[in-house]
């Protein structure tokens, strides 16, 4: 917190770039004159620019679970100290890796009906893995209560990646392993994003060299109820929440009709916009655990006992899929890519696993 002049506990180092003009302050790590001179690390990344580090963070702070999973891939797991809300970070894919574990019910929970600044000041992290914009366009946090942040605890540094359909974010979006990357550098892991990037590379190789030649159209949503009615709909598109799917070839059902995302306009489609679209495939997508059993006994019994959902195509062809989760990083993205795929190809995926859980873990681990 802020020293007796007014100053940060941290050290502003260096800001540059789009930095200034968003009035974000840049900080070393550890009290006052305890930083380690001559390890100083820089990391640039839109819409921030360059933030320079004495050092490399030892308690991070995300909002998205995507960055929360690049954290823990990069075996920093031990540093996460909160999240924006915990049922929609996808710990649960953890426990399929050996002695990789993080429980969600430990960390702090930024959202309470709102998010607030105090949260901030008492997790005291090192650094905000956050875009700045989201805190401000979603959050409704002001410039000025983003740069008292930044100033006074640590500064934020992201790129809201997992959607690209909120008009604010005019500036360059990255991949997500463009933002791994970059988180990365931030915690000097060079060797374990590389790993990654591999074993990432050698999945999407194998999927693309096997999955048939079809390209279903895929309609993504989330329930707008227990028992829907209504969906809110989600497009396919270059934004990281879609990668599984862009990873497999599909085709976006609702974009090609016209339907405006949920997180653009708030809007639902009800079953019977759905069955003058009448997608090849409905893929539901769920925030926290679903089991194919609770899936099947859920949303899938629902649909076919529905007098209008029971008329679409993808249900009577047994092609109502789970979508996985918003937010993934390169863990989760590798749970999600799998399951996608055994539900869209049981027939060339199913039954088997598609990537190496102990080669992950061992990354995680530092053997590699």
């Amino acid at each position: 917190m802020a020293t007796d002049d007014g100053t940060t506990r941290r050290t502003v180092v260096k800001t540059t770039g789009a930095l200034a003009g968003l009035g974000i302050g840049a900080g070393c790590l550890g009290e006052s004159g305890s930083s380690n001179e001559g390890s100083t690390n820089s990391v640039t990344m839109e819409p921030v620019g360059e933030v320079e580090f004495d050092g490399v963070p030892e308690t991070w702070l995300p909002y998205t679970a995507d960055y929360a999973d690049m954290g823990v891939a990069l075996g920093q797991g031990d540093g996460l100290v909160g999240i924006g809300q915990a049922h929609l970070y996808g710990t649960h894919y953890y426990d399929e890796l050996p002695g990789v574990s993080v429980d969600a019910s430990d960390l702090t929970e930024l959202w309470d009906g709102g998010t607030g600044q105090e949260v901030f000041y008492e997790l005291d992290a090192d650094v905000h893995l956050i875009d700045p914009n989201f805190m401000i366009n979603r959050l409704g946090w002001s410039r000025d209560e983003v740069d008292e942040i930044a100033d006074t605890v640590a500064p934020f540094i992201g790129n809201t990646i997992f959607s690209a359909s909120y008009d604010w974010h005019d500036y360059d979006r990255y991949t997500l392993y463009e933002a791994f990357e970059k988180v990365a550098e931030l915690f000097q892991e060079r060797e374990r994003y590389e790993a990654f990037a591999t074993l990432h590379d050698e999945v999407i190789a194998d999927l693309e060299s096997r999955r048939p030649d079809e390209s279903p159209s895929v309609a993504v949503l989330v329930p707008a109820s227990a028992e829907p009615e209504e969906f809110y709909p989600y497009l396919i598109d270059e934004a990281t929440q879609s990668k599984h799917w862009t990873d497999l070839g599909v085709r976006d059902a609702l974009g090609a009709n016209d339907i405006e995302d949920a997180q653009a306009g708030g809007g639902t489609v009800d079953y019977e916009t759905l069955l003058e679209i009448d997608p090849d495939v409905i893929a539901v997508r769920q925030q926290g655990q679903a089991t194919e059993e609770d899936f099947e006994n859920g949303i899938v019994s629902s649909l076919r006992d529905h007098d209008v959902a029971s008329e679409l195509e993808a249900v009577q062809n047994d092609r109502v899929v789970y979508a996985g989760m918003t937010y993934q990083g390169p863990i989760i993205h590798l749970f999600q890519l799998e399951r996608v795929a055994q539900g869209l190809f049981p027939d060339t995926f199913g039954g088997e696993d598609l990537f190496d859980r102990q080669a992950v873990a061992d990354i995680v681990d530092g053997n590699t």
